[in-house]
C-alpha cells in the first residue's frame, strides 16, 4: 500500500504501538529472543520515518513495561544494553530529521546508564519542533494513574487544589502524557488483542488495530495499512452517526 493511500488532511495527531512479537519471531528462526528485540529496531526505523513522512505530530511506543522486569535477567540486560547502543546511534540521526525524543515511565527505576544516556538524548533534541517522538520506559498505566491520584492528594493536603476542581480536564494535567493529546489510533502488532497496561486513561476513545504481523517485520506499508483503516471509521465519540455528520 503507497503512501499515496492516505489522507494527509484526516491524519491522527497522536499514533500509539504496543510492539510485540520480537520474541517470538526469533524463536521461529531458531534465535535467541534478544535477537528479535534488536531486529525490531529497524521497524521503530520505519515507524518514525513514515510518521514524519506523514506529517504525525506525536508517536509513542510501548517499549519496556514494568511487568517485563519480571522476565529472564539475560534478556533485561540485553535490553537494556540494546536501549542504550540505540539511543547512542539513533540520536544525530533524530537532529537531523527535527525530531524531539520524550519518554514516560518509572524512569527512576532504570538502570543509572540507561537513564542517563536518555536523560542526554531528550536534552539534546528537546528544540527540535518536528514529530515527537515518545518512549514507554518502565512504564504501568495503573502506575501512572496510581501516582496522579498521590500527587492530587499531596495538593489536596498542602491547600493547592480544591477537591470540586478535580475532573476529566484536570485529572490529565497530572499524568506523564499531560503534554500530549490522547492517541486517536493504538496499535499492536503480533495478533494479540488486548492493551497489556497502556494507556489506560488517555485511550478511552482510541481506535485500536491490531495487526497479525509480528514487530520485526512490521513494515512502513504495514504501518500505512493502519492509517487507511483508521480513516475509514467513523468516530462518534458517544453520538449518533447523524449527529458526527451535522
Amino acid at each position: 500500500m503507497l503512501i499515496s493511500s492516505v489522507d494527509k488532511c484526516r491524519l491522527p495527531q497522536h499514533v500509539a504501538i504496543i510492539m510485540d512479537g520480537n520474541g517470538r519471531w526469533a524463536k521461529k528462526l531458531g534465535n535467541q529472543r534478544l535477537f528479535g528485540h534488536r531486529k525490531g529496531v529497524n521497524s521503530v526505523n520505519a515507524a518514525v520515518e513514515i510518521s514524519t513522512e506523514l506529517g504525525i505530530k506525536h508517536l509513542t511506543l510501548y517499549a519496556f513495561s514494568t511487568e517485563n522486569w519480571s522476565r529472564p535477567k539475560d534478556e533485561v540486560d540485553g535490553l537494556m544494553s540494546l536501549l542504550v547502543s540505540t539511543i547512542q546511534d539513533q540520536t544525530p540521526k533524530l537532529n537531523k530529521n527535527n525530531i524531539r525524543l520524550n519518554a514516560i515511565g518509572d524512569l527512576d527505576s532504570l538502570p543509572a546508564a540507561v537513564n542517563k544516556k536518555l536523560m542526554n538524548a531528550i536534552e539534546k533534541t528537546s528544540q527540535n519542533t518536528g514529530l515527537v517522538l515518545t518512549l514507554a520506559l518502565s512504564y504501568s498505566a495503573r502506575w501512572e494513574i496510581i501516582n496522579a491520584v498521590k500527587e492530587i492528594c499531596k495538593e489536596v493536603q498542602q491547600g493547592k487544589l480544591d477537591v470540586e476542581a478535580i475532573n476529566e480536564q484536570s485529572f490529565p494535567l497530572y499524568l506523564t502524557t499531560r503534554e500530549m493529546p490522547d492517541p486517536e489510533l493504538i496499535i499492536r502488532t503480533s495478533g494479540e488483542q488486548r492493551i497489556s497496561n497502556f494507556l489506560l486513561w488517555q485511550c478511552a476513545y482510541s481506535e485500536f488495530y491490531f495487526s497479525p504481523v509480528l514487530w520485526p517485520d512490521f513494515t512502513k506499508e504495514e504501518f500505512i495499512k493502519a492509517i487507511v483503516d483508521y480513516q475509514g471509521r467513523e468516530r462518534r465519540f458517544g453520538k449518533t452517526s447523524d449527529q458526527v455528520k451535522v
